[in-house]
């Protein structure tokens, strides 16, 4: 595949992802928006500490919010431990406390229930990647030893699909090959594009709106369905066809480089 083809494939790509960004969002998302909204975004730490206390849990959430969402915690179920931070508001008058004005004054624990402990009404289902795509996550993990990134298989991540630590990728066993393909290259993009200088200069916001995109593009271009999947999981994190424009030549260097390793002999 010339570098022409992946330029031009990459650019339909993202344009197909803008459009579905600009579209708003689907009945389906807007369910699952206001779900996942009321979730925190855990920590790294935090994942591992919900790993260790229950390895198969995938959504978690506190007492309260899982009656919010319609569901309620089963008699005798125990929480599992995690850490709260402690914010304490900056000096800035008339303003609401928040992530960017309010500091982390320390730590508390906190127990959130998985959804396996619960009952209650169900929750809406995100997109996700469908197809067969062959031999290509070999020809992925070739590529990733030959950058010299090792590759593990761990049940400890859950309820993470994947997770990047900076030359190690490790994948969530049990996806199916489509979604292991999808997840592989977004951890790769990140080890691509996220490990260097240029990390400290972006938010988690543009590094997960690159790094799916970037996913997109490359299981797009070996024919895999990804029906909602990347849009919605953008959605979520709150990128918008802005981030993705501005990222654009960081996504088409990351998804070159992959699709490189993916074209064949």
């Amino acid at each position: 595949m010339k570098s022409e083809q992946i330029k031009a494939i990459t650019e339909k790509a993202t344009e197909q992802l803008i459009a579905a960004l600009d579209a708003g969002h689907s009945e389906t998302l807007n369910a699952y928006l206001k779900a996942i909204g009321r979730f925190h975004r855990y920590s790294l730490h935090n994942v591992m500490l919900i790993a260790l206390q229950k390895p198969n849990a995938s959504h978690v959430a506190g007492f309260r919010t899982w009656n919010q969402l319609g569901r309620y915690v089963k008699k005798g179920e125990k929480g599992i431990v995690i850490l709260a931070p402690v914010l304490r508001p900056k000096e800035e008058k008339n303003e609401e406390p928040t992530e960017s004005t309010s500091a982390v004054a320390g730590f508390r624990a906190a127990y959130v229930f998985d959804i396996t402990q619960t009952d209650g009404k169900g929750l809406p289902a995100i997109g996700i990647v469908q197809g067969d795509p062959k031999d290509r996550t070999l020809q992925l993990q070739a590529f990733a030893k030959a950058q010299g990134i090792s590759l593990e298989y761990s049940d400890q991540i859950a309820p993470a699909r994947g997770v990047s630590y900076g030359g190690k990728v490790v994948l969530l066993p049990g996806q199916t090959p489509a979604e292991e393909f999808s997840t592989l290259t977004h951890e790769l993009a990140h080890e691509l594009l996220h490990r260097g200088e240029r990390r400290s200069a972006t938010s988690k916001r543009i590094r997960e709106t690159e790094a799916e995109a970037t996913a997109f593009v490359v299981t797009s271009a070996i024919g895999l369905d990804t029906g909602s999947a990347s849009s919605d999981y953008i959605q979520i994190w709150n990128g918008d066809a802005t981030v993705l424009t501005e990222s654009l030549s960081f996504i088409r260097q990351a998804a070159s480089l992959l699709l490189d390793a993916l074209t064949d002999e």
